[in-house]
């Protein structure tokens, strides 16, 4: 299973782009996968640029801790 990234939207580029905060880089992420816009503030998963979902905060701390957890055991 792949978790993707945890990203968070920082600016709206357009109806299709954001930039979003991934750790302490920026990167530009395609919502064309979603089905509408994203505002600042709001919490996605991200792969290869792509937005996959929306994130509540309760599933934000959930990928968190399992990706912590993971980390851990290597």
């Amino acid at each position: 299973m792949c978790l993707g990234e945890l990203a968070q939207v920082t600016e709206v580029v357009d109806e299709q782009t954001v930039h979003a905060r991934v750790g302490e880089r920026v990167v530009t992420v395609s919502l064309l996968t979603l089905d509408g816009p994203a505002a600042p503030g709001e919490w996605l998963q991200v792969h290869s640029g792509f937005a996959l979902a929306r994130l509540t905060d309760d599933e934000r701390l959930d990928a968190e801790r399992i990706r912590n957890t993971t980390m851990e055991e290597r």
